[in-house]
């Protein structure tokens, strides 16, 4: 992304927005996270990222949209390099504008975690709230952002961690990580 490949005449092919993520499955190409993550719940049932039960299922859903479209779309790449290359913000100033939204959005899902007594957002399994958490805070220590008011997500995000399938999708671990 820092490169701007997905930029690319061939990205471009899969995702005529050019942003990320893409899913190619077979035929079928999706973008949009939470659209690609329940694809994988619904088409690949061993390995569920939702609940069963109904309520459940929603409130899963609304901690993943709280992420997916009212933190995540402030502090993505995009946005930053428009605050900096076409508003002219100072680093500090952008930094600033990062730690604000993810400070604020945090505050609203620690609250909403606080009934949870499991390792995961909603329970003992990883959900789709999980699957969209752990990249903010990993953002987040990124941006240096303190997190001790937030000890539950800081919870869930070391839980999360210990568990390969996070661990290998940090993008260190990515083969074109630099």
């Amino acid at each position: 992304m820092v490169k701007n490949e997905q930029q690319s005449e061939d990205y471009l092919k899969l995702n005529r927005s050019a942003l990320v993520p893409t899913l190619v499955d077979g035929d079928l190409t999706l973008s949009q996270s939470l659209s690609i993550l329940e694809y994988l719940d619904e088409q690949y049932p061993e390995t569920k990222l939702l609940s069963n039960d109904v309520k459940e299922r929603a409130k899963i859903r609304a901690f993943a949209q709280a992420i997916a479209c009212d933190i995540h779309p402030l502090n993505n790449l995009r946005v930053l390099k428009y605050l900096k290359n076409d508003l002219n913000v100072s680093d500090e100033e952008k930094n600033y504008w990062y730690q604000h939204w993810i400070l604020e959005g945090f505050q609203t899902l620690e609250q909403q975690l606080q009934d949870s007594n499991g390792q995961f957002c909603f329970g003992q399994h990883a959900t789709i709230a999980d699957c969209c958490l752990i990249p903010q805070v990993y953002n987040a220590k990124r941006f240096k952002i303190d997190l001790s008011a937030f000890p539950k997500i800081e919870s869930i995000y070391q839980h999360c961690l210990s568990i390969p399938a996070f661990y290998n999708a940090a993008p260190e671990q990515q083969p074109d990580w630099e």
